[in-house]
């Protein structure tokens, strides 16, 4: 700006000068951003850009004469002439200074407008051919003329007066030019218009109508002025008032303490106030918690309502609207988290690190609702625990099971004394952040009855697009759930509804295998009951095999509960033979096991000694894994009815008929007496009568019992099957073969056959339990059949029992 005015001063001695200046018909082009040069007009320019530079040496070493052009568009690096207006201002450089990081800095004075008409490169910049613009030149100064040129410049004074900052060298200078085309230019080089409107000025010829357009502009500009004007002196009102409410406040207080008159009230009173400003709540939220202090301010102490009124405010000022922990995105300390806390579960592992994964590239995102669905002991919980570990965030965990009431997860409503939030709330509440992980625990256990449904309630707290404004019922203001991380767990999926279901990325955890079991009572179970008991590594040590022992002999579960118990049994045993000074060091043997915890509650089935007619070795899956039944069949005198025994679920009742449906539409391809179904009564019975069991995978084992019975063929020992069959003799796939297979291993059977489509769940079987095994994939029954029957020679039982039937 001291440049300007230093050139304000020669400008009128420069002006004659400037006249008798020749404009040649080609000039270098200098594109300029977000700036609009009139006639007349010095600025300084900073030139970067290497055609610019190379465009300003090229006028230096001529005539000093440059073209300057405005940029349509202010992010165009390297503009194109198609990227400039064509109207510009033809200048002198005046000064320029060469800067230490390569850029020029210019003084230039515009002299006339012109157009380009032509363009053409030139050693790296632009040469353009141009036409030089004159103003419209008046016939005559009228009255209307004159009166225009003193409105404009009285908008002009008006404007400064309302704030607006115009130079005041550039005001003595607009005060004593009458010439409409020069003060309209002069104007609005001084306004900081948009480069595109200042365009539109600078390309009127009419003198007068450039000046009533910047007229047109001022007006505009006194209206913002003034609205602007308006909207400070009242923000500067509220200021005002609110400074001297807070002066008469503090000295009110300085009054009664110097009287010894302040009451327990406004003591209240005022901690609640700064907890309001200190809680930084949405302004909806602060609005509602100043106008409920209000109303306590202005109530009894001892009214009934001012509790119900105090209770709310503390929850409002409680609550962590604006606290938030930082996740720990480091992915490889994470893993390292999840691996020493839990053994396998990879595929849970994996959705954890792909979680902080993308949390790591993109700050703002919705929380995962992740549901784990297994059986009891898996470590769905603990797991849960590992997650808020591994993120560095507050757990907190709450239980649905048996929950009836809709209030319990959206709040009581604030018409009685004793209401209070919803469960959600109070856990955000507990964990102090508003990002904690939060599991709700056994969700498939979620009750309904005249009370409401609380699983409804819980459709907006577990959706992504909706639980960013969840409002509860007793707070009646909306809470942001989104950066919360919900976990779900269950037992089984079937019992969540649907729609609760849909908002959930469920993922199955499988009961663990006998081997993995050893594993986790290696790494986590033992030393941590060793640990709780006072025990040491050095005191009391247990083998591998006592500990498979107890696996077998003493649990029957999916998960490690109840073998965490025996070994806390064996740690108790120990600790007061210890206590007693009985012994000092102890080694647990499977010969041991049995002392310190009396009889096996659990003896495995016992392996077929021969191979028999109509026994047939099955597979099954149970809550404590795999299992291997034996489903026997046998044939008697009678009219073809169909006993089933053994507590078998409908399923598998069903199952059997279709097995024999199967084998009666089969009898001529196997040989049978078709007279048998008719005159023979078949007795299907699965062992263990006392357990119940259902399920469709018994079908093919049926189906061959039933085949073996009529044939008079006995079945394979060394093989075990699972497969559901349909009454064309199609098998279909089943479920929980990673259970089913280590069944099969731990009874030392060699070969199972499956269904083919079990296929993919085969290859995702760890690489210890497919070790020497063989694999059968069948499609149809008589697949099956080819491989089940044994190579003994048929007996002629079936066939007496046919001739005596007869």
């Amino acid at each position: 700006m001291d440049e300007i005015k230093k050139e304000n001063k020669e400008q009128n001695s420069e002006k004659q000068e400037n006249k008798e200046i020749e404009i040649p018909e080609q000039l270098p082009i200098l594109a300029v951003r977000d700036i609009v040069i009139f006639p007349y007009m010095i600025i300084p320019l900073f030139v970067g850009r290497d055609i610019s530079v190379k465009a300003v040496e090229h006028a230096l070493n001529t005539n000093r004469l440059i073209l300057l052009l405005t940029q349509k568009d202010f992010n165009v690096e390297i503009p194109e002439p198609s990227d400039l207006y064509d109207i510009g201002t033809v200048c002198m450089i005046m000064r320029m200074l060469r800067l230490p990081d390569g850029r020029l800095k210019i003084l230039v004075q515009g002299l006339s407008k012109a157009k380009a008409i032509e363009f053409s490169q030139f050693e790296g910049f632009y040469l353009a051919k141009i036409e030089k613009i004159e103003d419209i030149q008046l016939r005559e100064f009228t009255l209307e003329h004159e009166a225009l040129v003193r409105t404009v410049k009285e908008q002009l004074e008006k404007a400064i007066s309302l704030g607006k900052n115009i130079p005041p060298d550039a005001m003595v200078i607009i005060e004593n030019i009458d010439e409409p085309g020069r003060l309209a230019d002069l104007i609005a080089s001084n306004l900081g218009l948009k480069s595109s409107e200042a365009q539109q000025i600078l390309e009127i010829t009419d003198p007068f109508e450039r000046l009533n357009k910047i007229r047109e502009i001022l007006n505009r500009e006194i209206q913002l002025l003034t609205i602007q004007q308006k909207i400070k002196k009242e923000a500067r009102d509220e200021i005002d008032k609110t400074q001297r409410e807070y002066f008469l406040r503090e000295q009110l207080k300085a009054i009664q303490k110097e009287l010894g008159d302040i009451d327990d009230k406004a003591e209240e009173i005022n901690e609640f106030r700064k907890k309001i400003e200190e809680a930084k709540m949405p302004e909806k939220v602060k609005e509602e918690a100043e106008k409920q202090l209000k109303r306590l301010e202005r109530m009894h102490p001892e009214a009934a309502e001012s509790a119900v009124v105090r209770t709310y405010l503390e929850w409002l000022t409680e609550l962590p609207w604006s606290r938030s922990t930082e996740d720990r995105l480091d992915i490889k300390a994470a893993k390292e988290v999840l691996d020493k806390d839990h053994y396998d579960l990879e595929k849970v592992k994996e959705r954890i690190l792909e979680y902080l994964s993308v949390r790591k590239l993109k700050e703002k995102m919705k929380g995962p609702i992740l549901c784990f669905i297994g059986p009891p002991g898996v470590g769905k919980t603990s797991l849960g625990r590992s997650i808020a570990r591994a993120l560095g965030r507050e757990f907190v965990r709450i239980s649905l099971g048996g929950v009836r009431d809709e209030a319990e997860i959206r709040g009581h409503r604030r018409t009685y004394v004793g209401a209070l939030p919803g469960r959600i709330i109070q856990g955000i509440r507990q964990a102090g952040t508003n990002n904690p992980v939060f599991m709700l625990d056994e969700i498939d256990k979620l009750g309904m009855d005249f009370r409401g449904d609380p699983s409804s309630a819980l459709l907006e707290v577990l959706d992504p697009e909706q639980n960013n404004s969840f409002v509860d019922h007793y707070l009646a203001v909306p809470f942001d759930l989104s950066n919360v991380m919900f976990i779900c767990t269950g037992n089984i999926a079937d019992t969540i509804p649907s729609a609760l279901r849909d908002r959930m990325e469920i993922i199955y955890l499988s009961g663990y295998t006998e081997e993995e079991k050893l594993q986790i009572a290696k790494k986590y179970l033992i030393p941590k009951q060793l640990e709780e008991h006072g025990l040491n590594s050095s005191i009391f040590k247990i083998s591998d095999k006592a500990v498979r022992y107890i696996i077998t002999h003493y649990t029957r579960e999916a998960g490690v509960r109840n073998l965490e118990r025996e070994i806390a049994n064996l740690c108790r045993k120990v600790a007061k033979f210890i206590a007693e000074g009985k012994k000092k060091k102890f080694y647990i043997t499977p010969q041991k096991v049995s002392k310190f915890l009396g009889a096996p509650k659990y003896l495995p089935e016992e392996e077929l000694k021969k191979e028999e007619v109509g026994v047939a070795t099955g597979l099954a899956w149970t809550e404590a894994g795999g299992d291997v039944i034996y489903v026997e069949a046998t044939i008697m005198k009678g009219k073809g009815n169909l006993i089933l025994t053994g507590q078998l679920g409908d399923v598998m009742k069903e199952s059997a008929q279709a097995a024999l449906s199967y084998v009666k539409s089969k009898a001529k391809e196997l040989n049978i007496d078709e007279k048998l179904f008719s005159t023979m009564d078949l007795h299907i019975h699965v062992p263990a009568g006392a357990i119940p069991k259902d399920g469709p995978s018994a079908g093919i084992t049926m189906a061959s019992a039933i085949a073996s019975v009529f044939t008079g063929k006995p079945l394979r020992k060394d093989v075990a099957m699972t497969g559901e069959i349909t009454l064309r003799g199609r098998v279909l796939p089943i479920g929980g073969l990673k259970e089913k297979v280590l069944a099969a291993k731990r009874m030392g059977i060699k070969t199972v056959i499956i269904p083919k489509r079990n296929k993919k769940d085969l290859e995702e079987l760890p690489k210890y339990v497919k070790e020497g095994m063989k694999f059968i994939l069948a499609e149809s029954m008589d697949e099956v059949l080819k491989h089940v029957f044994s190579k003994v020679r048929p007996k002629a039982k079936t066939q007496k029992l046919a001739a005596k039937a007869k």
